[in-house]
């Protein structure tokens, strides 16, 4: 979650507590939304003038999902998100393992189970694991122990884990999931960050991803994800290799305070490095993280957001859904929820969720905040 704050990161009870709140306002009502224009346009309001148009080229159906929680709970919600955008197939489930202990990150088949189970029951569905590389991922180690740590790892300290979840993974019928592993490691807040031994940090990645693969029956696609930003360090500095990287991701969030969207394309280590960095390597991107942050109901980042992904494809994008980041399950951005639901909604092209038609009479899953506006 978002690095330059500790708000929002990544342990899984903040995330159940979180998600479970905001799921509290999702209803179910009759009929299509008012006011949703034709697929592919909105418009943005953002206090300052008139509503502007958006138009976004509509975005690959394989590549659109949500963060909506870690449990069976968020896989059930997956279809109310599919109703609330008219139909449009979100093909793309996403949750974390938590990073306390070592069993955590061994991956519970109580956990994998029933998104394994989703993943299994559409085609063209992918399941997105972010995956911690130490376990006290967020106790705020001192950079020294971390290092030790890193060092240890690279040496093999901790295969074993990983060459367990990997077989929970295949056992419980993902065997072709996509790990997003040690994300945001060019940041301060995680122990499995890279900044304290970048030579030791990339060695342990290679040896995770070489143990895994080693295990029968796998087809792991494998992300590397840093921060939008230099952060603690130049997230290119801590790539360990095409050999070992299928994907290159990155977490962006509307922050720091006022900066532009095109700052954040320009900016080091940005947007637009992103894409010229997986170009130069011939690897996708993907951006695992997105949402809301520091500047409030900024409609213009979600629609930006979103333009930007539909000229640079990602393999997948899921928005981080609750609060101060969502727009589904969170009450507090009413405007971007708009501008994300126009612009997705019920796309020309794109699969529709099973038993859901288009047209009016549509029975959708939304949160009434929305409609009242």
């Amino acid at each position: 979650m978002p690095e330059r704050s500790r708000g929002a990161a990544g342990a899984a009870r903040a995330r159940v507590a979180a998600v479970a709140a905001a799921g509290a306002a999702v209803v179910c009502l009759l009929g299509t939304a008012p006011g949703v224009p034709p697929p592919g346009t909105g418009t943005v309001a953002d206090g300052s003038g008139p509503e502007r148009p958006v138009t976004a080229t509509p975005l690959p159906a394989t590549g659109l999902g949500a963060f909506l929680g870690p449990d069976a709970t968020a896989v059930r919600r997956l279809s109310a998100l599919e109703r609330w955008l008219g139909g449009t197939d979100v093909r793309i489930g996403h949750t974390y393992l938590p990073g306390n202990h070592w069993s955590d990150i061994e991956g519970d088949p109580n956990l994998l189970r029933p998104w394994a189970a989703w993943r299994r029951a559409a085609a063209g569905r992918r399941f997105v694991l972010n995956v911690p590389m130490m376990e006290r991922d967020e106790a705020r180690l001192p950079d020294a122990e971390v290092r030790r740590l890193l060092r240890q790892a690279a040496a093999g300290g901790f295969d074993g884990h990983f060459r367990t979840l990997a077989r929970h993974l295949v056992e419980a019928g993902v065997p072709d999931a996509v790990l997003t592993l040690g994300w945001e490691m060019n940041g301060t807040t995680y122990t499995h960050r890279c900044a304290p031994d970048p030579p030791s940090w990339k060695a342990y990645w290679k040896r995770i991803v070489h143990t895994m693969r080693a295990v029968p029956g796998q087809h792991f696609r494998f992300d590397f994800a840093p921060n939008r930003g230099t952060d603690a360090i130049g997230w290119s500095g801590c790539y360990p290799g095409d050999d070992v990287v299928d994907v290159i991701g990155m977490d962006s969030y509307d922050q720091p305070s006022g900066e532009t969207f095109e700052e954040m394309v320009r900016e080091p280590y940005g947007l637009q490095a992103q894409v010229d960095f997986a170009a130069v390597h011939k690897k996708q991107i993907s951006y695992p993280e997105w949402g809301l942050f520091r500047n409030g109901d900024n409609a213009e980042f979600v629609a930006r957001m979103l333009e930007w992904m539909a000229r640079h494809p990602p393999l997948y994008q899921t928005i981080t859904d609750y609060c101060p980041h969502g727009v589904w399950q969170c009450r507090q951005n009413p405007r971007s929820a708009r501008v994300y639901r126009q612009v997705l909604h019920g796309m020309p092209g794109v699969t529709r969720a099973p038993g859901v038609p288009g047209g009016p009479g549509v029975r959708q899953s939304v949160p009434a905040w929305v409609l009242a506006r």
